[in-house]
């Protein structure tokens, strides 16, 4: 979704991916810490066994806790990238998969709840490359966050169950922890199997290959911007009708949509009579040389500003010498996205001769969608005005 500055790319390493990649660089450490004999050799005879099933315990709590951060920092922060959408809940993956497998391999775990899990994961990744090659995108539920969780939680139990020691199977059976254990690993199979069906179902129509009239229908993003650009026309062409009645002018200010306002608005048969003309102010220095923005409010501001919004528009008004100048500044992706300015926030700007105003808006979709509906915001202004 757009920023302001000209195809400004993706910012890689940000907080909360590198905080994902440590969590990847730490399940060796972890694995290390519940397999190996390292009390041996770091000279420590006094850590047992059991000491040592706690303290990896301890070291997966550590390292589970970090997938709490590097979501907050990246919402936060209004980072949020692609590349952390990829290898955030692969960190994950790769952490229980981890975890259980070396569970099994100390005879603590029994191998089926770990082959559920694991087959669960193939199977859902199946799914999302079937559907991404055929351009779909298959929404996540809570399900899939929940069973994360609880199988999470059900290694640290088994972690620290496994540092008990039950001399009869009364004596396990009849144990608060043993039987916690075993609760939360069911309940987390549970959720993984739940999640694997709910993606079944979602993707059903691509795994029988329908062919109906409904799996044809255009995807929803298709169809919001056949229903955004219809409201755009119906917008323009009222906006040239109401500005002929009253003998108003119009001027636009333009940077992430490029142009797309004035040419919405000069489509319109008689908008000759309307439409003075538009600046395209993509860049800092034409927002600054063309339309008198304050050069030290992009500097401490940045572009997407509700003081750069209304000295865009007043700048419109002078230049174009209308009666009525909109303007629009913003991030419409894909990148771009600064802190507390995610993607798709848009700044939109009125003035006449009487004053002005900026109102913010936070449009969600992709970059199409983003600066569609900026014009039709924009749009919206205008008339308001007229």
């Amino acid at each position: 979704m757009a920023t302001i500055q000209p195809t400004a790319p993706e910012k890689l390493w940000t907080p909360a991916n590198i905080v994902t990649l440590i969590r990847i660089c730490l399940v060796p450490v972890f694995v290390l810490a519940i397999v190996s004999p390292w009390p041996i050799w770091m000279g420590l005879p006094d850590i047992t066994m059991e000491a040592k099933r706690l303290i990896a315990a301890g070291i997966f709590i550590l390292i589970s806790c970090t997938d709490w951060i590097d979501g907050y920092l990246a919402r936060s922060r209004g980072e949020v990238t692609d590349f952390g959408k990829f290898m955030d809940p692969l960190a994950d993956k790769i952490l229980v998969a981890a975890a259980l497998i070396a569970l099994v391999e100390l005879a603590v775990l029994p191998g089926w709840p770990v082959l559920i899990i694991l087959a669960r994961e193939f199977i859902v990744s199946g799914i999302r490359m079937v559907a991404a090659s055929k351009g779909e995108v298959i929404a996540a539920s809570w399900y899939g966050k929940a069973k994360t969780v609880f199988q999470m939680i059900s290694i640290v139990l088994f972690l620290a169950k496994d540092a008990l020691v039950f001399p009869t199977a009364v004596a396990a059976f009849t144990n608060p922890l043993f039987v916690l254990s075993w609760a939360v690993m069911g309940i987390a199979l549970v959720l993984t199997i739940m999640s694997m069906l709910d993606y079944l179902v979602k993707a059903r129509h691509l795994l029988k290959g329908d062919s109906s009239a409904a799996s044809r229908e255009a995807p929803p993003a298709a169809t919001e911007v056949v229903a955004l650009q219809k409201a755009i026309d119906e917008r323009a062409r009222s906006i040239v009708e109401k500005a002929r009645a009253r003998g108003l002018s119009v001027a636009t200010a333009e940077s992430l949509t490029g142009g797309l306002i004035a040419a919405t608005l000069t489509s319109v048969p008689g908008s000759s009579e309307v439409v003075r003309g538009g600046i395209v102010s993509y860049v800092n220095d034409v927002k600054q040389e063309l339309l008198g923005v304050s050069g030290d409010v992009l500097t401490s501001q940045g572009a997407v500003d509700e003081l750069v919004a209304l000295q865009m528009a007043r700048g419109a008004l002078r230049k174009l010498s209308s009666d009525v100048a909109v303007s629009v500044t913003g991030i419409a992706g894909p990148g771009g996205a600064e802190p507390g300015k995610p993607v798709g926030t848009v700044w939109v700007g009125c003035a006449t001769v009487k004053g002005g105003h900026a109102t913010c808006h936070h449009f969600e979709g992709g970059r199409e969608v983003v600066r569609l509906q900026t014009v039709l915001a924009a749009l919206q202004a205008i008339e308001a005005a007229c």
